[in-house]
């Protein structure tokens, strides 16, 4: 049975920040993972929307080499962003990350499985061919048209944190230990 919601507390819809929003939609995604449910069983657009965020915080944080490094580029991964960027309307960010894709599609499987098992810091010429500062250009927001997305989504669902564990509790079928 699939967890068919995505649940955002009262205190992180209410807080005006929109990271918060999906930063709720990933400590419930954590949460669920801690307790057992495989991805699978989570909704897929709230998984998506987490996926979103790690593409857009590595980007921030270090550029695409730092993404490519850090998630292994992983095919699924890959495929799932691509989704995700067309979903949300950012279609200059989906423009960019095909691009940088053909970028890596392009390096030999020598090359880049060294990249990812090397160093991403010192000299680095294939991190340096791999990064791309329109990132930082485009007019889109990431975080704007993630968490708007979650927002409007028809199986999105506002709780109090202690109604969010209740659901989860439900949906796991015992008690989560609260931290």
């Amino acid at each position: 049975m699939e967890f068919g919601r995505i649940i955002i507390s009262e205190t992180a819809m209410n807080s005006g920040n929109l990271q918060d929003v999906i930063h709720s939609n990933i400590s419930v995604i954590n949460l669920m993972r801690e307790e057992g449910v495989n991805d699978d069983l989570i909704h897929e657009d709230a998984i998506m929307s987490y996926y979103l965020d790690y593409y857009t915080s590595q980007y921030t944080e270090g550029n695409f080499a730092q993404f490519v490094h850090n998630s292994g580029w992983d095919k699924e991964l890959n495929e799932l962003i691509e989704e995700g960027l067309a979903l949300i309307g950012a279609e200059k960010h989906l423009e960019l990350f095909q691009q940088q894709s053909k970028k890596v599609k392009l390096m030999s499987s020598v090359k880049l499985n060294k990249f990812l098992k090397g160093k991403l810091e010192g000299v680095n010429p294939t991190r340096d061919l791999l990064n791309n500062d329109t990132f930082f250009e485009i007019e889109e927001n990431l975080i704007t048209l993630n968490a708007t997305f979650l927002k409007t989504h028809p199986d999105f669902e506002v709780l109090s944190v202690d109604d969010m564990f209740a659901t989860l509790e439900e949906f796991v079928g015992h008690e989560i230990k609260r931290a």
